[in-house]
């Protein structure tokens, strides 16, 4: 099974939104720049750890919610897509336990979750589900259900200023900060509670997809992983990604990883 620009449902975009913007980034989080006219692609731009936990979410979502076994079963399939290293460790584990971590790894592969479920109720403890086997930290676990529940109410139909809300409400980030004001001064950050908030921020001062992902890479941080973030919740809200990028980046995935898109689309649609 395979997918296409053309076949996919408003909440399977939100996984291709992510993985877009993974791949986007991928140069950029080694190779940084605080321009925002970059290159959207080169020919080093790949799918990385975060494209791969994504999908692995997904396949749990699909499958029983068997984050540790779907977790483990894509990384070992893919074991050089540049995940940290004590994330590597534990995906190679008979029996891994979670390590306590604050890392953004938790909300970088959280987009199928917010696509997923139906309320909010659901959103945050699928979010913490898929957070806990790992990203057990307070702030681990709270990347995942930001982003989520961003990424939810917007496929909900919610405004921006009702996403921004909520996610202060539930998690007391501070999102009245703007773009400009951050971004000159921001430098790489692999917390959630360092790299977030400012990717939600870039999504809220955005005008459509790209500018989402191009600001949130522009930061000059971890790149892939903030643009990851961004661009799920932007196809969510946003509900198309130019052509040009949807194409570009199905054509860098190979068919295993486009089978779980078309199979998620398909979960969606007869949901």
């Amino acid at each position: 099974m395979t997918t296409d620009k053309t076949s996919l449902n408003n909440r399977s975009l939100v996984l291709i939104g992510a993985i877009c913007g993974d791949i986007v980034g991928s140069w950029y989080e080694f190779c940084s720049t605080k321009r925002l006219d970059f290159d959207l692609f080169t020919d080093q731009s790949r799918f990385t750890d975060d494209t791969v936990c994504s999908i692995a979410i997904a396949d749990a979502l699909m499958n029983g919610n068997d984050f540790i076994g779907k977790l483990q079963y894509w990384c070992r399939k893919y074991p050089k897509a540049g995940y940290g290293g004590n994330f590597d460790w534990w995906f190679r584990q008979d029996t891994p336990q979670p390590y306590n971590s604050w890392g953004n790894g938790s909300a970088m592969r959280v987009s199928a979750v917010g696509a997923f479920a139906k309320s909010t109720y659901e959103t945050l403890a699928l979010a913490e589900d898929s957070a806990i086997v790992s990203h057990n930290h307070p702030e681990g676990v709270k990347g995942a259900q930001a982003t989520a529940l961003a990424i939810n109410l917007a496929l909900r139909g919610c405004s921006k200023e009702d996403i921004k809300a909520q996610i202060e409400t539930h998690f007391d980030y501070d999102l009245d900060r703007e773009y400009a004001e951050i971004q000159p001064r921001y430098t790489f950050d692999v917390s959630c509670q360092g790299s977030v908030p400012e990717a939600i921020i870039a999504f809220l001062d955005s005008s459509d997809y790209e500018s989402a992902i191009r600001m949130a890479v522009a930061y000059g941080g971890d790149a892939d992983t903030q643009a990851a973030i961004a661009g799920g919740i932007a196809a969510a809200y946003y509900g198309v990604i130019p052509d040009y990028i949807l194409k570009e980046c199905l054509n860098r995935l190979p068919l295993d990883i486009k089978e779980i898109i078309a199979k998620f689309n398909q979960a969606c649609d007869n949901e």
